[in-house]
């Protein structure tokens, strides 16, 4: 079908993603499995096909000035190739959710009443940047027995346009609609309008990228989101964290990696640690080329640092989402100042406390109002892959249906089924 009458192209793939829904639901786990197996031996048996097509994306984002952290995302190293196929087999592994009956009870009528998950049907899935995202969605829509239709970000085109051929050549050759996976061939922002608006054809929306672009779908969707809007993540550093523990956690967790959105944008310090652990967290930032925005309490401790970049935190510091080497630094005079300050200024995305006092940690988790919560870890591990989901579809930081993560379950919903043996309500 043409990309270029939008409307009529956007109602035919709608449709056809209707009709493969019903199929894919009713897959077996043997054939879901057998498409996920499939597609992660061609991923890496097409690495240098892939790596071509992705060339021309870099090119051209490097051509049209995208930011370095846009490109980075971009890439499809070795490395990435090599997940995406691990990402495959790990979904396959495992259990499938789809027609699993829970939480059965007897009433006293005689009837027995339960629970089933089953697909979702039809999601929407809008990204950016990453083309490694066609296969986490395809992988899940997969296994969770969805259908799915694909918007990747113009800049990734050639890169999403050849991972989506190796996808519906798996489903296939495991005798799967190939519509069960469809990604939009055309870079008109229309067809982004078009698709969260037409809930007859799509089920869920799920946004993954900049503010602005989640910011524009919640505002014009016709059909349920799931979503986050930015990851400004804190790291805690208590009274009693051991020193050796919050340097390295605090480290990885903002100097891992600077572009993901669970990458630690703000850092917290108990005032009667500062002295010990802000000077030597200040010489590691320093030496990786960390801006610091500190208020008068961290820029006390950490000004005299060789090399390290100080500067005076605005009142925006606390709220901001920087993707780059840059954090804000507060010191805090309590564990309730902390929660406090993380539960105004977080986007509630993620969040660390480093201690060793249990009632600390326990506290925190309690009531740190983020989708996901951690005690000595580092934020980097707010990640389907990291957590056991074989892959996740996104973070979401709504508080209903799906929180954190979204895997296998955030793409299934429950019905109620019942069985009885005549019973007639008197």
């Amino acid at each position: 079908m043409s990309a270029t009458d939008i409307p009529t192209y956007m109602a035919r793939l709608g449709e056809a993603a209707r009709a493969a829904a019903t199929l894919m639901a009713a897959a077996s786990t043997a054939a879901k499995n057998q498409a996920l197996l499939r597609l992660g031996a061609l991923i890496g048996e097409q690495r240098a096909l892939l790596q071509d097509e992705n060339a021309k994306d870099i090119a051209n984002a490097e051509r049209n000035g995208l930011s370095a952290p846009m490109v980075d995302r971009l890439r499809l190293t070795d490395k990435v190739i090599a997940q995406m196929a691990e990402n495959c087999v790990q979904v396959a592994a495992l259990p499938d959710p789809v027609g699993e009956i829970t939480n059965v009870r007897r009433r006293p009528t005689g009837i027995s009443v339960g629970q089933m998950r089953v697909p979702v049907g039809v999601f929407g899935m809008i990204y950016e940047s990453r083309p490694n995202v066609t296969i986490e969605a395809s992988s899940l829509g997969i296994k969770s027995g969805n259908a799915c239709v694909l918007r990747g970000g113009s800049e990734a085109i050639h890169s999403n346009l050849a991972l989506w051929k190796l996808v519906q050549q798996a489903l296939r050759e495991a005798g799967l609609p190939a519509e069960g996976v469809q990604l939009i061939e055309t870079t008109d922002r229309e067809a982004v309008g078009r698709l969260i608006a037409m809930p007859e054809h799509v089920d869920l929306i799920i946004p993954r990228g900049g503010k602005s672009l989640i910011e524009r779908i919640s505002r014009e969707a016709k059909v349920p989101v799931i979503k986050h809007l930015d990851g400004n993540c804190h790291v805690f550093v208590d009274a009693s964290a051991g020193l050796e523990l919050a340097l390295a956690v605090t480290d990885n967790a903002k100097t891992q990696k600077y572009s993901p959105c669970n990458a630690a944008e703000s850092l917290l310090v108990h005032r009667d640690i500062a002295p010990a652990f802000l000077p030597r967290i200040g010489a590691v930032f320093a030496a990786k080329g960390v801006e610091m925005r500190c208020d008068e309490g961290a820029a006390r401790w950490l000004s005299g640092v060789a090399g390290a970049r100080v500067v005076a935190a605005t009142e925006q510091d606390w709220s901001e989402e920087y993707l780059a080497p840059v954090i804000s630094v507060k010191v805090v005079d309590s564990l309730d100042e902390a929660i406090a300050h993380i539960n105004r200024y977080g986007s509630h995305h993620t969040d660390a406390i480093l201690t060793e006092h249990h009632s600390n940690a326990m506290r925190f988790l309690r009531e740190v109002d983020s989708a996901s919560v951690m005690v000595n870890a580092s934020t980097r591990f707010a990640d389907g892959f990291e957590y056991g989901l074989g892959a996740e579809i996104g973070i979401s930081t709504d508080k209903f249906h799906a929180r954190g993560p979204v895997g296998l379950e955030g793409l299934t919903s429950l019905k109620y089924v019942v069985f009885g043996q005549g019973e007639v309500r008197n």
